[in-house]
């Protein structure tokens, strides 16, 4: 089932082929569908709407007979009813045999999307908004021909976005990348052609994080640098300020993203905004 919405955007309707747990707080899970011929992307930090079935139902429930007036009835429809909707972004597409990837972050409490892909098993279906376009508006981290440093921090929920990133540089750019994540065991490897430096937060551990991590180091010097932060919005916000202000990094160089928000659901989040 697919409908158009906005270019390049459309509806995939998936199933899930797969499951693998990276460590204690993260689940890849690989979806398959036939359609997913359709999908495009560059990857890199791709963002993507996953629709998943409320509790207790088979499938999720969105409105695509609808058309263009699929998304406000779909915020119509009853509580117990509506697709739960969650951001994510791709951790890897392969064409063939059609199947992507996306890393879902396990937390306490336990919201839908982290409930749903710690239970989640091969047949389960989704519906994903997702591009037909690869390069697109959705995908963010771009940095500049001239850059001679990138500089990345992101948290758990950006550590998909940021090893994707990561993975698609090529030999001879600097890289130097803060990944904070609550446990040692949530460690990944990292391949990448580019001359970077990744180094590992562990918040279990009393690693210091965010901007004092990032203050605490010893960044190459550059002219020209490129800096991509996201997770957690507060944390985000802090660390944009002191590359401006305390770096003297030119603020048109810094992609800055909020994935979520400590204390709010996704759902007040963009009630926010």
């Amino acid at each position: 089932m697919t409908t158009a919405v906005a270019a390049p955007f459309r509806f995939f309707s998936l199933r899930v082929a797969r499951t693998r747990r990276l460590g204690p707080s993260l689940v890849r899970v690989t979806f398959c569908g036939d359609d997913l011929h359709a999908f495009d992307s560059l990857g890199r930090d791709q963002s993507l709407s996953l629709f998943l079935p409320h509790p207790g139902r088979p499938e999720p429930v969105v409105p695509l007979d609808l058309g263009d007036g699929w998304w406000q009835a779909w915020r119509e429809l009853p509580d117990g009813v509506r697709a739960v909707m969650r951001s994510y972004t791709l951790r890897s597409f392969r064409r063939e045999p059609g199947e992507l990837d996306i890393d879902f972050v396990l937390h306490t409490p336990a919201g839908p999307a982290s409930r749903w892909a710690s239970r989640a098993t091969a047949g389960d279906r989704v519906l994903l908004l997702g591009p037909v376009i690869a390069d697109n508006r959705a995908v963010r981290f771009r940095p500049p021909e001239d850059a001679d440093l990138v500089v990345l921090w992101g948290d758990e929920s950006a550590v998909p976005a940021a090893t994707a990133s990561l993975e698609s540089l090529p030999a001879g750019v600097r890289v130097r990348a803060f990944l904070e994540v609550p446990h040692a065991g949530d460690i990944q490897d990292v391949r990448t052609e580019a001359d970077a430096e990744i180094t590992w937060l562990v918040r279990h551990d009393g690693a210091p994080m965010a901007v004092d991590a990032v203050r605490a180091a010893r960044l190459p010097s550059a002219q020209r640098p490129y800096v991509w932060i996201a997770g957690e919005s507060g944390q985000v916000k802090a660390l944009r300020r002191y590359f401006v202000q305390e770096r003297g990094v030119d603020r048109r160089r810094i992609t800055f993203v909020g994935y979520w928000r400590r204390g709010m659901t996704e759902e007040q989040l963009r009630g926010a905004e």
